[in-house]
Order: C-alpha cells, then sequence, then structure tokens
C-alpha cells in the first residue's frame, strides 16, 4: 500500500489520531468520543470521519451501531503497512519498545533478503545492474551527510528487490524501508559504524555475475555487519546502558 500523504489538515489528523493509538494514549477497545477529538483536534466532524476512514483501512478502528467508533485489538491491526510501521518508529517508545520493533524486522528481513537475491541474481537486466551501480556510487560519496547515506542505501536495497521481477517482493520494499531507514538513521549517528559499501559491492557483484549462491552468503554477511553497526551505535548512545539483550537488534 502506498503511504498516506501527511499533507494538510486531514493528513495531521491522521497522523495525530495514528500515534494516540499507537502510544496507547488511547487503549484498544476503547470507544472515541468523536465530539470531544472534534474539539480537541479542532477540526470539522467530517474532516475527523475521512481520518477515521483511513485508521480503518489499517486495521486500527472500526464503527458498530450502538457502539460507536472504537479502536481495535492490535492483532487486528496492519503491522505490516508502511504508515503503521512509520508511526510506531516516529512516536514516543522506549528504547525496549523500540529494539523489540528492530529485531521483528530484522528477522523478516533476514527471511526475505537472502531469498529474493538469489532471484534477483537469476534474473537481474542491465536497467536493474544501472539502478543498483547508481545507488552503490551514492553511498559511497564522501561528506554527503546521513540523510544522504539513509536514502543511497534504501534506494539500493530497493533496486534489489525491484531486480527480483516479481510483484510481491518488491512490494516488500514498504516494510523493509520503514525498519532500514530508521536503523539508519541510528548508525549513521555514531561515528564507529563500518564502512557499508564494500559489503553492498559484495552483493552486488554476485547480482552481476549471476550466482544467486554467493549473492545470498553475500547478502547474509551484509545483515550480519548491519547488526554489528547497530550494536556500535547503541553502545556509543548509551554505554551503560548496552547488554546483550540489546545486542543483534538490526542485523537481520
Amino acid at each position: 500500500m502506498t503511504p498516506y500523504a501527511r499533507r494538510g489538515v486531514h493528513g495531521q489528523t491522521v497522523e495525530a489520531l495514528a500515534r494516540r493509538i499507537l502510544s496507547g494514549a488511547i487503549k484498544e477497545g476503547a470507544t472515541l468520543d468523536l465530539v470531544a477529538l472534534q474539539s480537541e483536534l479542532d477540526v470539522s466532524l467530517t474532516a475527523l470521519r475521512e481520518s477515521l476512514k483511513v485508521l480503518a483501512a489499517k486495521g486500527m478502528v472500526d464503527a458498530r451501531q450502538k457502539r460507536g467508533t472504537f479502536v481495535r485489538a492490535r492483532a487486528d491491526w496492519n503491522l505490516l503497512d508502511a504508515d503503521v510501521l512509520r508511526w510506531q518508529f516516529e512516536g514516543s517508545r522506549t528504547a525496549d519498545e523500540d529494539n523489540a520493533l528492530l529485531q521483528n524486522l530484522g528477522e523478516v528481513r533476514a527471511i526475505i533478503e537472502p531469498a529474493a537475491v538469489r532471484l534477483a541474481a537469476a534474473r537481474r537486466t542491465d536497467d536493474d545492474l544501472t539502478a543498483l551501480d547508481a545507488a552503490l556510487d551514492a553511498m559511497g560519496e564522501e561528506d554527503a551527510g546521513p540523510a544522504h547515506a539513509v536514502e543511497a542505501d534504501l534506494a539500493f536495497h530497493r533496486a534489489l528487490l525491484a531486480a527480483t521481477h516479481n510483484e510481491l517482493l518488491e512490494r516488500m520494499e514498504m516494510v523493509i524501508e520503514s525498519g532500514l531507514a530508521h536503523r539508519d538513521r541510528i548508525v549513521h549517528s555514531s561515528p564507529h559504524s563500518e564502512d557499508p559499501v564494500p559489503a553492498h559491492r559484495a552483493v552486488l557483484d554476485a547480482v552481476r555475475a549471476g550466482d544467486p549462491a554467493a549473492a545470498e552468503a553475500a547478502m547474509r554477511a551484509l545483515l550480519d555487519q548491519a547488526g554489528r553497526d547497530l550494536d556500535q551505535a547503541g553502545r556509543d548512545l548509551d554505554p551503560a546502558g548496552a547488554t546483550d539483550e540489546t545486542k543483534g537488534t538490526g542485523g537481520k
């Protein structure tokens, strides 16, 4: 699903409601007081109802006669939705909650990307290789800043999924990018992370050579490095708080 546009009053209302639900400020099962929310958010009832329709499409709220609009159980939420993931990462979360979500997403990446890169090695086209080369070149640009580094990394992994030429795998970019972008922002704040270019180049070389086994091995090595970088970034941010429980949260 395409990420929700955040512009305008409508978009801001969706974001505000979503973050309250995800943070627990509005609890699962709670019935929403639309009149109170309308006044508090200073929006029209029409704008509020339209915003709730967006959240309903993501499985977060529902409406029933006599009960009204209520927050559904977390088990019903579309947790793979790119907006829901982004809202969780951008919201007020404890370090443990952040680590748990990064670990879950890391495990998803560890399942998807090594298998995907095998397909990419077998199916890649010249256009795919051009996109991967461009992303790798961007990653190698020095002193371009953390935001540029994050976008270059996202572009590389996006191009890898596109090179599978599997429409369903291509859509997984929405899931992978949410976690990858958050991980990258943490890692690029650390002065001690490893240079990402060699590991990504090894993946690209194997894809270019049309060697699925080598591509998978290179991707697993890349993900292992990602885990080490995230662990180190955690220690840099909180040297006293780093424990075995926080290790490996982004490495897969």
